[in-house]
């Protein structure tokens, strides 16, 4: 369905750009597992997503909340190793930081990681590309 949407846009099946983010949400009563994300104060679940740039979502791993953004972006990458292989460079924020977190996405799926770190400032600003997840 993706690749179809793609093409009808004028784009190449497969992207070579995505966007990751995670979001906690506090878990229902159906789900069998949940984990405390501390940084969030939510008990629950994490949902980890990939995003091209018209928001069409690439992959995603569901995990406990107390999996770290960094590890359940790596597991996604890991699941979805053939839908991503095309990708060449993925764009997070500062939460995925680090040189061992960029290594392990680069042994993967072989592809770069670029950070958008937020301002300096305490107000609220969108990071560029990043509203699309």
């Amino acid at each position: 369905m993706v690749e179809i949407y793609r093409e009808q846009d004028g784009r190449k099946k497969q992207t070579s750009f995505c966007i990751v983010d995670a979001q906690s949400v506090k878990n229902t009563w159906t789900a069998r597992e949940k984990g405390y994300d501390a940084g969030k104060k939510v008990s629950g679940i994490k949902r980890h997503i990939a995003v091209d740039t018209n928001g069409l979502i690439h992959a995603i791993e569901v995990t406990t909340a107390n999996i770290t953004d960094r590890e359940g972006a790596i597991q996604m990458c890991k699941r979805h190793k053939k839908t991503m292989d095309k990708v060449t460079n993925i764009l997070c924020d500062g939460g995925y930081t680090g040189p061992s977190f960029a290594q392990s996405i680069k042994e993967t799926i072989t592809c770069s990681v670029e950070i958008i770190k937020r301002s300096e400032l305490h107000k609220f600003v969108v990071l560029p590309k990043r509203w699309i997840v």
